[in-house]
């Protein structure tokens, strides 16, 4: 599989600039009726991981603030 992929990487070359911007417009003319809604579902689920991520460290400090009064 990566050998596959190697080989056309090296027969080619990587992608430049002016090709991912091809590559980005295409993919704007087909996706770009949908692309505000993912874009909007991928931002809440950004919030919400920092949330949960937030909820730990405050069970962590708490737990440690615990830990620490007790000694």
């Amino acid at each position: 599989m990566c050998l596959e992929n190697c080989a056309l990487f090296a027969l080619f070359g990587f992608p430049g600039h002016l090709e991912m911007l091809i590559v980005a417009f295409i993919a704007l003319l087909l996706f770009g009726n949908r692309l505000p809604g993912v874009m909007r579902s991928l931002g809440r689920g950004i919030v919400e991981f920092k949330k949960g991520v937030k909820g730990i460290e405050d069970d962590v400090e708490e737990s440690s603030k615990i830990t620490q009064d007790q000694e």
